[in-house]
């Protein structure tokens, strides 16, 4: 009998409709690790992918996006800056093809519990050329497959459910976006890239996160912030609870907390750091504890740590 009831138990759970897991993880249900500047820079740090892979599933990946036209073939390449050069990877090489074999594992077990297991966050793209946006579209479409994807309704406002699949795309808002990926798609169709939205507007079946600089949490900046306040984290509560109220995934962007020598030899910016390691750690326990869904920081590990761990 219990041969029986594990067998029948397992049918169930396999039998289960992809939107069945949605609520796991809509906005409020999780917080993950938004791994900061993902790519190299300029032929450095080239790890940065698999350290942050490293950390451990589910978690996000920003990638900013480039369009190489220095040969006949462009190319469309991750890189540091609006300057591509030939010597940049290309998205498909340093990302799709990386976590190909992450993703086609996940397709054979089928266990949707944490799908979407990789978030790509492309929000940064560095280019105006409209075929950049086709290409974009087009490669996306190569990995369909792979990708959370929802029906395109005939109202915007009408928020169709997401099909649950291990990798989920992010994407800022504009009218090239917009046209390239949710304008051409015919009624029925279906979005596989969803944009950032206002967060004073209600997210719609195209636009489903917010994004915010530290600064509207401690309008200071990383660098000049004083002790951690109640001030401080009722501003937090406040932007979570206004976007979550809204249906907005938010991501909150970037914290960090190292010696400024570590600036120049990992190549962190200046302008996200706390100074020390304490005060990136409760800042990140504070985003936590009120549910940002993307927190973005250079220091993978250790932020992965404290999210996961508590």
């Amino acid at each position: 009998m219990r041969v029986l009831a594990a067998f029948i138990a397992t049918t169930l759970l396999l039998a289960r409709a992809p939107n069945d897991y949605a609520q796991d993880f809509l906005p409020g249900r999780r917080v993950l690790l938004d791994a900061h500047n993902c790519y190299p820079y300029l032929g450095q740090w080239s790890n940065r992918l698999d350290r942050a892979l490293a950390t451990g599933l589910p978690l996000a990946i920003e990638e900013d996006l480039a369009w190489d036209t220095s040969s006949s073939a462009p190319r469309i390449v991750v890189c540091h800056g609006s300057k591509a050069s030939p010597r940049d990877p290309t998205l498909k090489e340093y990302f799709f093809e990386r976590v190909r074999p992450l993703v086609e594992q996940a397709l054979t077990e089928n266990d949707r519990r944490q799908w979407p297991l990789i978030t790509l966050n492309i929000n940064d793209l560095r280019a105006e050329d409209p075929a950049f946006f086709t290409a974009l579209w087009a490669l996306t479409e190569e990995y369909d497959s792979w990708l959370c994807q929802a029906h395109k309704t005939e109202n915007i406002a009408q928020i169709a459910a997401l099909e649950l699949k291990p990798l989920l795309i992010l994407t800022s808002d504009g009218p090239r976006q917009f046209k390239a990926f949710y304008e051409h798609i015919p009624v029925g169709g279906r979005l596989r890239m969803f944009a950032s939205g206002d967060p004073g507007k209600n997210s719609d079946n195209f636009r489903r996160w917010v994004n915010y600089s530290w600064t509207s949490v401690e309008p200071e900046g990383q660098p000049k912030a004083g002790d951690w306040s109640a001030a401080d984290a009722a501003r937090l509560a406040a932007l979570v609870s206004n976007a979550h109220r809204r249906e907005y995934w938010i991501r909150i962007y970037t914290l960090n907390g190292h010696r400024p020598a570590e600036t120049l030899f990992r190549g962190w910016g200046p302008d996200y750091n706390f100074g020390s390691l304490e005060s990136a750690v409760i800042r990140w326990r504070a985003a936590k504890a009120a549910g940002v869904d993307f927190l973005s920081s250079d220091q993978y590990e250790e932020c992965g740590k404290i999210l996961r761990r508590e």
